[in-house]
């Protein structure tokens, strides 16, 4: 069994470079089953959350104390590590230090922090705008400052390329590094040759973000990892997912009236209940009964 500390786990498997897979999820029952289905890691999608608790687009909604508690529901819930998507970090460096010490309490173990304006956009949109690369790198240097433990790791995500260019943006990956992110994430590359120079320029280990008909080029994870990329992110791929699940198993009802175990649509009672653990809390309660 491996006794190492999630983010120290985290950050091992992300240098060998070899396109680790992960999974996003919009709350604690999705990141069970990322889990259950092998996954190395979980990540706490902001866009995920936005989209499921509220019913709203990705443009900058949610704040500190709904990713707080759904980190917390999601570290009580999986033993995976888990990396959170912290948006712009909720204000300035001094609100990022913040930021970072109540995810490290909540259970998280590494933080994404972006460079867009406030409030920010779905990464794959239009219209985004980045603040000055000073101004970014003083909220990574605030975020390596505020954390307890070393191995809590600091994501610096650019967005540069849709404002500034793939130059821009690999020069403020750069810098952010010399700030002290762990992990840099261009985010939204438009092309395989983007994608090559990514990992090519920056030495510690990257992130390529696969949105699912969004501006990036799908490949195969193994492509990625050739081409020197450490984690291969599908945020929104169980939320897409889930939402065509939901689809089909609604107009299915609609349609004739009724809906069966043995559909094809949905998960079983028993799938169900397994997933949250039912018999342990049965156990539980016949401990603690009287």
């Amino acid at each position: 069994m491996d006794t190492e500390r999630p983010g120290s786990l985290l950050l091992r498997k992300l240098q060998e470079r070899r396109g680790m897979l992960v999974a996003g999820a919009a709350n604690a029952l999705a990141a069970r089953v990322i889990e259950q289905q092998g996954f190395e890691a979980v990540y706490l999608s902001g866009a995920g959350i936005t989209n499921t608790f509220y019913g709203i687009p990705d443009l900058g909604f949610i704040g500190l104390a709904d990713l707080v508690q759904h980190t917390a529901a999601t570290r009580d819930a999986v033993q995976l590590p888990i990396i959170v998507d912290a948006d712009t970090g909720f204000g300035n460096a001094l609100n990022v230090g913040h930021t970072v010490r109540s995810l490290e309490r909540a259970g998280a173990n590494a933080i994404q922090l972006e460079d867009q304006q406030s409030p920010k956009k779905c990464g794959h949109f239009s219209g985004k705008a980045v603040i000055s690369a000073a101004e970014a790198a003083s909220k990574i240097r605030a975020a390596v400052d505020a954390r307890v433990n070393r191995d809590f790791l600091i994501i610096a995500r650019t967005d540069a390329r849709a404002v500034e260019g793939l130059n821009a943006a690999l020069d403020r990956a750069a810098l952010y590094v010399e700030n002290g992110a762990d992990i840099t994430f261009v985010e939204a590359p438009e092309s395989v040759d983007e994608l090559r120079r990514i990992p090519q320029s920056l030495q510690v280990p990257q992130i390529v973000n696969v949105v699912i008909g969004g501006k990036t080029p799908t490949l195969n994870a193994d492509d990625y990892a050739a081409m020197g990329f450490s984690l291969v992110l599908y945020a929104n791929a169980a939320l897409q997912g889930a939402l065509l699940g939901m689809t089909a198993a609604l107009q299915h009802l609609r349609q004739t009236g009724r809906l069966d175990e043995d559909s094809g649509l949905v998960a079983s009672f028993k799938d169900r209940q397994q997933i949250v653990q039912k018999d342990l809390f049965d156990l539980l309660d016949r401990r603690y009964g009287i």
